[in-house]
């Protein structure tokens, strides 16, 4: 149908007025089944329109495959074509990517009607695209230059969360858009502690000038449980996490997954006391009479970004009793650990024997602590304080190549199995962000992970030297509680035989608590 001069300039003011009836009217996309089709918006889309043009800054935690990067394309072709010398540019961790969206934008531009097109000028490339009105629009790659010198109408970051560097590409982009440019950040999400993470996180806390959109699998109307239980048929936890449910906890490669996460965030409990010189030592159990606690302790120059930590586990219940966490110099960390490890009933006191550790260690063992922890120096096998004396071994625990993969795989193990009690939330947060970075367990960029090494010590040395150590404890008071039943010197397993015990398989121990011994009459 052919409209009027008349007819065709109302639709013109109309188009530049509302994106969504732009789209909705004149915009064309490919469909990859059916080819060219006419845009017609959801009603999630026409909300994104909209609010692309009613807020400045905007930041898209969204599923995978529901058309935001093609109604982002839209958006910026409405912009270029009704708002004269928009500079608009695309940036994404790979180029490809960036020139992709430059792509629909061209091909949406491309299908309009004649009389709603604007002439192309002579720019008009894979990377780059100018309208004679002086709009145009550039896709680069986060290590580029591009935009960093000229001011912005519009920066678009696609894929924001996967991009390295984000923090110091926004810092320099930036103060591009201070004369009134906008910025649309859109990705699915990718673990937490990245800046997409960060600035989603921080808008919805209204902490910065970004307008929060959250675009799950199910804002799709054709999209139901039928629908979502054939797509996840092979999908890992993480993969649902990331591409349908814009869950930030359980889509990066933490660590420790999204779901154990989840769990440790939701039972944090506030400490009981914060004392210490600097108010960073925190309780949230004192120590019992009879229980038995481990200390583990890794040090730090006390001068820099990394922190010298102390954890306090019950090793029965490996519930989190005590916790320090500061910038504390050596010669000063030495007789807080002291104090702590004699306060909670001269606790097992792990050290992990760094450069830095062994000033400390030497400082503790001058102090005369009489539970420090010992390993054999060739297998790293943990020895009491005793038996080190007549064997060749060395103070505190020997972090390497070897033993370092063992220990994180432990403290994962106990997360998973629910074998320990986390209470603190400073070191929830360094889980958080304690990541797979090219197959090596690390914190995030500008992030710590003294606490999370720290409690990966505790469940190695709990989950191996302690317990074997109260087994063969165990062990010793069933045999010598047979003996002491028994009418003779030998309590044996032959039935008929004078001194067999059909019935003694329980003992009461110097605790006062009656043990089980059945497990050791078995096999």
């Amino acid at each position: 149908m052919s409209l009027t001069k008349k007819e065709v300039m109302a639709q013109i003011v109309r188009c530049g007025k509302d994106p969504s009836y732009f789209c909705n009217n004149y915009a064309k996309i490919s469909h990859p089944m059916r080819g060219l089709i006419p845009f017609d918006l959801y009603d999630f889309q026409s909300r994104a329109l909209n609010d692309f043009k009613d807020h400045r800054f905007n930041v898209i935690l969204k599923a995978r495959q529901l058309g935001i990067s093609t109604t982002v394309a839209a958006y910026v072709c409405w912009l270029m074509l009704f708002h004269r010398d928009k500079n608009v540019l695309v940036v994404a961790t790979k180029l490809g990517t960036a020139t992709n969206l430059v792509k629909k934008i061209k091909a949406i531009h491309k299908n309009l009607p004649a009389w709603l097109k604007i002439a192309e000028i002579s720019i008009d490339n894979r990377q780059s695209f100018e309208l004679a009105n002086g709009s145009q629009v550039k896709a680069s790659s986060t290590s580029g230059d591009a935009g960093r010198s000229e001011a912005l109408s519009l920066l678009v970051v696609d894929e924001a969360a996967f991009v390295e560097g984000m923090e110091e590409l926004w810092a320099g982009l930036y103060p591009t858009l201070s004369t009134g440019g906008r910025c649309i950040a859109l990705s699915t999400p990718n673990g937490v502690g990245n800046w997409f993470h960060k600035t989603y996180t921080e808008a919805e806390e209204q902490k910065n000038d970004f307008y929060t959109i959250k675009l799950p699998w199910n804002v799709h109307p054709e999209r139901d449980k039928e629908w979502f239980d054939k797509e996840t048929r092979n999908m890992s936890r993480r993969e649902i996490a990331q591409e349908l449910e814009c869950n930030f906890n359980a889509s990066g490669e933490t660590v420790v997954h999204g779901d154990d996460l989840k769990f440790i965030l939701e039972n944090i409990k506030s400490p009981v006391h914060k004392t210490g010189f600097d108010r960073n030592y925190w309780i949230w159990k004192e120590p019992l009479p009879g229980h038995e606690y481990v200390l583990i302790a890794d040090v730090a120059r006390g001068d820099g970004s990394d922190f010298s930590v102390g954890h306090v586990f019950d090793i029965e219940t490996m519930e989190q009793v005590a916790e320090y966490q500061g910038k504390i110099t050596p010669d000063m960390f030495a007789p807080l650990l002291h104090s702590m490890g004699h306060e909670y009933n001269e606790a097992l006191l792990v050290i992990e024997n760094n450069s830095l550790g062994i000033g400390v260690l030497s400082r503790i063992q001058d102090l005369d602590y009489k539970n420090l922890y010992y390993s054999v120096k060739s297998t790293h096998e943990y020895v009491d304080q005793v038996t080190a004396q007549s064997v060749s071994s060395v103070a505190g625990f020997t972090m390497s190549m070897k033993t370092r993969p063992l220990v994180i795989a432990k403290f994962e193990e106990f997360v998973r199995n629910k074998l320990i009690t986390i209470n603190s939330m400073r070191l929830a947060n360094e889980i958080k962000t304690f990541v797979w970075h090219n197959g090596r367990p690390q914190a995030m960029r500008s992030y710590n992970d003294d606490l999370v090494i720290a409690a990966s010590i505790g469940c190695w040395v709990r989950g191996t030297a302690l317990t074997a150590n109260q087994r063969e404890a165990q062990y010793k008071k069933a045999m010598l509680t047979s003996i002491s039943v028994s009418n003779t010197t030998l309590n044996t397993r032959i039935e008929g035989q004078h001194g067999y015990q059909t019935q003694k398989t329980t003992f009461k121990g110097d605790d006062g608590k009656v043990h089980d011994l059945s497990w050791i009459y078995k096999g």
